[in-house]
C-alpha cells in the first residue's frame, strides 16, 4: 500500500508542531517578568508608569507596559484573566462598577470590603492607598461660578435647565454616575448629555459646546482652564482612593513586590497629583520624565 500525501501530511504536522512551539515561546509568560496595566486617560497613564518604575528600581524583575488599555471593565478582566498582574484602581470604583454595591461614605468601610470582596472572589490583593481621591468632580465654568454665584451641586440644579451636559459613556452607565446623581440632585438639562472622551471633554466646557461635565477632581485642566468644581454638598459620590490592585498568585511567586509597592502608600496628596496630571496635559512632559522626577523625590 502506497501513501501518496505522506510527505505533505508529515510536513503539515511537523509546521503545526513548530507554530504552537512558537506561540508558546510567544504567548508563554516569563517567571521574572510583571506585567502592569492601565486605563485610558492621562492620569491612570502616569499611574501605571509609576508602579513599573517602582518595581524596576526596588526589584530584579523586568516589566512589560499595557498602558492605556480601556476603561475600568476591560482593565479588571485583563487582571483577573492573568492578561496584567497590576494596575490602579479607585475604591469606589471597584466597590460600585465591579462589585455592584449601592455607594457608602466611608473611606475605610469602602476599601476594607473591597479588599475582602476581592481576594475571596477574584484572587486579588489591594496593596496600600497611594494617599490621594480622585472622586468624580461636577465641573462648570469658573466664569459661570462667579457670574451666578454658584458653589454647590444644589444651587447649580436651578440652572441646569438650561445648559447642555457633556458625560463619558463609563458615568453614564455606572451605578454611582449619571443616573443617581441626576436623581439626588433633581438634576435637568435642555437636551440629553452628549456622550464624549473624558479627556475631550474639558476643553469642550472651556470652549462653552457644554456648560457641564462630569471629571476627575485630581486632573490638572481644572485649574489651567479656569473651570471650577462644584461642591457635591448631598454627599453623593463614595470614596476614591486610588490602589494598585495585585494579583495574589503575581504576589506569592514575587513576595519583594509587597514591599516595593507599600513604600508608595500615601506618598501621592490630592495637590500632588494634579501637577503630576498638568505636567502632561498642561506642559506635555513625557510622562515617564514625570515620573521619574516624582520618584527622585522619594529617595532620601
Amino acid at each position: 500500500m502506497t501513501f501518496p500525501n505522506a510527505p505533505l501530511r508529515f510536513f503539515t504536522l511537523v509546521f503545526a508542531l513548530c507554530l504552537a512551539l512558537a506561540w508558546g515561546c510567544y504567548g508563554g509568560r516569563r517567571a521574572d517578568k510583571v506585567v502592569v496595566g492601565s486605563k485610558n486617560f492621562t492620569e491612570q497613564s502616569i499611574l501605571g508608569e509609576l508602579l513599573a518604575q517602582q518595581i524596576e528600581r526596588t526589584t530584579k524583575l523586568q516589566v512589560e507596559r499595557k498602558l492605556y488599555l480601556g476603561g475600568t471593565l476591560l482593565c479588571h478582566e485583563a487582571l483577573t484573566a492573568g492578561k496584567i498582574d497590576t494596575y490602579v484602581e479607585y475604591t469606589g470604583t471597584a466597590f460600585t462598577a465591579v462589585l455592584k454595591n449601592e455607594p457608602i461614605n466611608d473611606p475605610g468601610e469602602v476599601y476594607r470590603r473591597t479588599r475582602e470582596a476581592y481576594l475571596s472572589r477574584f484572587g486579588v490583593e489591594l496593596a496600600e492607598p497611594l494617599g490621594f481621591n480622585n472622586t468624580f468632580a461636577i465641573i462648570i465654568r469658573g466664569e459661570t461660578a462667579r457670574r451666578l454665584n454658584v458653589k454647590t451641586l444644589s444651587q447649580a440644579a436651578a440652572y441646569t435647565p438650561q445648559w447642555k451636559a457633556g458625560f463619558g459613556p463609563e458615568f453614564m452607565e455606572r451605578a454611582d454616575g449619571f443616573r443617581g446623581l441626576a436623581a439626588t440632585y433633581n438634576l435637568k438639562f435642555s437636551e440629553p448629555p452628549r456622550i464624549m472622551d473624558l479627556g475631550l471633554s474639558y476643553r469642550a466646557l472651556a470652549e462653552r459646546k457644554v456648560d457641564l461635565i462630569a471629571g476627575d477632581s485630581t486632573n490638572g485642566l481644572i485649574a489651567a482652564l479656569d473651570l471650577f468644581v462644584l461642591q457635591d454638598d448631598r454627599r453623593y459620590f463614595p470614596p476614591y482612593q486610588a490602589v494598585p490592585f495585585v494579583r495574589k498568585q503575581t504576589l506569592d511567586a514575587h513576595p519583594e513586590l509587597r514591599p516595593a509597592l507599600a513604600a508608595l502608600g500615601g506618598k501621592i496628596s490630592d495637590e500632588t497629583m494634579r501637577r503630576m496630571n498638568y505636567a502632561v496635559d498642561g506642559e506635555h512632559r513625557d510622562i515617564k520624565e514625570v515620573v521619574r522626577d516624582f520618584l527622585s523625590s522619594l529617595s532620601p
